[in-house]
């Protein structure tokens, strides 16, 4: 059930986007969703799927073959989310690099970089993350010296997701130490690059299917042409994408909501106690009222925060807006999936039934692109400072 349909007047265009990735997720993803979870390999079958239908750059303006549009991006990433965490990860993961080139990037940048990205011919990934500085990203110590022609990386990333299987990653470093969020720049760092390491990718609660991966940096030469934007601006180029990137981090949220609530009603109607239908319990009924309250309040939410990126809100102005719809549907994600998981009783705990995966992907949403108490924080500056 979904009420936001009608609300929010989509239009056209995006009634005909969301039924095709619905049939889409139904039809191809379905069989191969507990697979990739259960096997933890990257389901380059669902990438190849994602490129074969022009995914790649829809958040994007058309001359790289989108639709320029951050809430038709969320509405196909909750419909893929309803089915399988790991096929929707498949596409942000390209498309924050690819938000951040766009942005920042230089002509000769985009043109090397874009295409190959909007058609799946490349792949990307983001470093930020360290291992003593989680949320703190303008504490990073991974060092960006100056050198003839350029810049020499030392130190390391932690959770690079999606780098493992990536031509080149984003990463954030110091150019001056002495400074926090003044001293960071970004680099385009491509494989193979002497100096360069990716380790092994790590073991995974939830989002299994799409490594992450530590990355290691020893006297790694960066030529000066792949510093993307300028030097001592890196913080506003990683907030910028990361914000830009939350209300499609709230859509998956609220695919997985839908999902783990589809699954719910369907255990519910055909299980029975007590001489009757499960479903008919009082008890069941307000269960599954507040799980559908709540998730299409996040669906709200997020399709507010996402017209607002189409409507051309940005850099601190939209912090807060992207900052609640990220946060709040995440966590309506995972009150959803746990009631899931309790109204499937003991079943829930077995594999067999897919509900135990949704209550695992769901943590992870808590906790990447920023964490949910960050998120917080940031929408709490912004009240108290306006």
């Amino acid at each position: 059930m979904s009420l936001t349909a009608s609300l929010f007047e989509l239009t056209e265009e995006q009634r005909l986007l969301q039924d095709t990735i619905r049939k889409f997720a139904r039809e191809t993803v379905a069989p191969r969703a507990q697979e990739i979870d259960a096997s933890a390999e990257y389901p380059q079958d669902m990438f190849e799927a994602l490129k074969k239908l022009q995914m790649f750059a829809l958040p994007f303006p058309d001359t790289y073959g989108g639709a320029n549009s951050i809430l038709m991006s969320c509405i196909a990433v909750e419909e893929l989310g309803k089915i399988c965490y790991n096929t929707a990860y498949l596409l942000i993961v390209q498309w924050v690099p690819f938000g951040a080139i766009l942005k920042a990037g230089n002509d000769a940048q985009k043109a090397r970089f874009l295409p190959g990205l909007a058609s799946g011919e490349l792949r990307s990934a983001i470093a930020v993350t360290e291992a003593g500085g989680g949320s703190d990203v303008a504490g990073i110590t991974t060092r960006a010296e100056r050198t003839d022609g350029g810049y020499i990386l030392n130190g390391s990333k932690v959770f690079s997701t999606n780098s493992a299987i990536s031509d080149f990653v984003i990463v954030a470093a110091k150019t001056d130490p002495t400074k926090r969020h003044a001293g960071i720049s970004v680099f385009i760092v491509e494989k193979g690059t002497p100096g360069f390491t990716v380790g092994p990718s790590e073991k995974k609660i939830g989002s299994r299917g799409v490594p992450s991966s530590p990355l290691y940096f020893d006297n790694c030469f960066i030529p000066e042409e792949l510093m993307l934007g300028e030097e001592g601006k890196g913080f506003q180029v990683v907030t910028e994408a990361f914000s830009r990137s939350r209300p499609i981090i709230g859509a998956r949220g609220v695919g997985l909501a839908q999902g783990a609530l589809d699954l719910s009603l369907a255990y519910v109607k055909e299980r029975q106690a007590f001489g009757q239908s499960v479903a008919d319990f009082q008890g069941i009924q307000w269960m599954l009222a507040d799980m559908a309250t709540q998730t299409e309040a996040a669906r709200l939410l997020v399709y507010k925060a996402a017209a607002a990126v189409d409507g051309g809100l940005s850099g601190k102005a939209l912090a807060p807006v992207a900052a609640m719809a990220k946060y709040y549907a995440t966590d309506v994600a995972m009150k959803v999936a746990t009631d899931a998981f309790q109204l499937f009783g003991s079943a829930g705990v077995s594999t067999d039934n897919r509900i135990e995966q949704y209550f695992r992907d769901a943590k992870v949403l808590q906790i990447i692109e920023g964490t949910n108490q960050i998120q917080r924080n940031i929408i709490g500056k912004h009240l108290v400072k306006n």
